[in-house]
This record gives structure tokens, sequence and C-alpha cells, in this order.
């Protein structure tokens, strides 16, 4: 799975999402792959390719071969980012950019894929990719590492074990399960996740999950930004990330 074409299915995956989205809520009439292949200019096959991943997904649903609606993945990703405590954490990454002067995400996890919630304002720019439902793996970014810190090697495994590493993300991204429980290992240690150009080159992600008051793990808070930016004081920008990650846990608990 190679990163720049992953990146490409993806931003063509949200235009057909948008698009069905879109004619649903104006009561317009719903399309099938040929009708969105025209009017997205893009190649029928593809289409029918993506449009059956996003049905598999559950964005998207289909009966009997007929035209595309949202499906219940969507409703509930949509829910989510009308969750009291998410909508507020809004605030709480402006403050991180402010204090910090990174980029700032707020993920959760399906599976395998690490799902973006919230992004900081400084994390997007003409052409990104970076939206509320960016799907990014588990295995090789801060973020989705900090969303197995609680799994075991068993756990991993079970997780994992249809996985493809090969050729995805940086040079620093983990090639086998044991790998990653090597780093995991290490981070917890440590008290946090450090991606070191595991996901982009020359990109450092430091992350920590976010615990409800049960300790269940709710979310991920993660920081981006280029080696340069990120400089030598993880340990400082951590501790400043688990201050926020406890407010936002806190605050879920509330609700």
């Amino acid at each position: 799975m190679d990163s720049s074409a992953e990146a490409s299915s993806l931003a063509q995956g949200l235009r057909i999402v948008r698009l069905v989205v879109d004619r649903e809520k104006r009561g317009r009439q719903l399309l099938g792959v040929s009708q969105l292949a025209a009017e997205l200019d893009m190649d029928q096959s593809r289409v029918s390719r993506l449009t059956q991943e996003l049905c598999d997904l559950g964005l998207l649903e289909r009966v009997d071969r007929g035209p595309f609606r949202t499906g219940p993945r969507f409703f509930s990703l949509a829910a989510s980012l009308n969750t009291g405590w998410v909508r507020e954490a809004k605030p709480e990454l402006e403050s991180l950019v402010s204090a910090l002067g990174l980029r700032v995400r707020l993920s959760v996890r399906d599976g395998f894929r690490a799902i973006l919630l919230r992004a900081s304002s400084n994390d997007a720019g003409l052409g990104s990719f970076v939206a509320p439902g960016m799907v990014t793996p588990v295995w090789c970014t801060g973020a989705g590492r900090a969303l197995l810190w609680d799994h075991d090697l068993p756990a991993l495994e079970l997780l994992l074990h249809e996985v493809n590493f090969i050729g995805v993300g940086g040079p620093g991204a983990a090639h086998s399960t044991d790998e990653v429980r090597e780093l995991m290992a290490r981070d917890v240690a440590r008290g946090h996740i450090t991606c070191d150009e595991e996901f982009e080159h020359d990109i450092v992600e430091l992350a920590v999950p976010v615990r409800d008051a049960g300790g269940n793990i709710l979310a991920a808070l993660s920081v981006l930004g280029r080696r340069a930016e990120v400089g030598d004081d993880a340990a400082g920008i951590a501790a400043v990330l688990r201050g926020a990650a406890d407010r936002l846990g806190s605050f879920a608990a509330d609700r």
C-alpha cells in the first residue's frame, strides 16, 4: 500500500462521500456508479472499486444495486463529532497550538485504522488531505500507536495479523507486529508515543491516550511537526499533552 496512492484514493473516496451526502441533504436524486463517475469526472471502474470499499467501511450503503446513500458508519462518525467533549476539544487543540507551535490532532480507532476527529486550525492547507474522517494506519502513526497503548502482544497479533506492512509509512515504520510491540514497549516506558518518520518523512509525532473515568482509551491526542520544529524537548511537550488529555478525559466523564 503506497502512501501517496492511499492518499489519492482517500481524497477520491471523500469526494464520493461528500457528493452522496450533499445530494441526500438537498433531496436530490441519488446516483449509481456510472452517474457518480460522470458527476466527478472519474474513471467508472475506479468509482466502482472505491464505492465498494466505502460500503465495506459502512460509510455508504447500497440496496439491490440501486443508488448509493450514506451508511451507518457515516452517521456514527457524525454523531461522535457532535459529542460534547469532542466539540469542546477545539479550544483545547488551539491552546496547544499556542503553547507548542505544532499541529494538533484528536483521533479514534476503527480496527487497524486511526480516524481523525478534529485537527487544529494550522493543520490544513491548500490541497491538504487533512480533514475529519481522514484514515491512517494505527501501527505507524503517533496517534494510532497511542490508541494501541493497552494492547499486549496477543492483542496486537490478533489486530494486525492480516496487515501488509510492506511499503506503508516512512523510513521509521515497523515492518512486523513484533517491531510494533518493541516500539510500544519503548514508548510506554517513556510515558508517551514518539513516532519519528514512521508515516511521513521528516515528521515527528508525539501522542498520548485520552482516557475516560474508567481508564478506557477514548481517543489519542497528538502533535506533529518537522524534526526541527519539535526540537529535543519531547518529554516537556508530552507533559503538556498529558495535561490536555487529562482535561479532555475529565470533560468526557462529566458528559
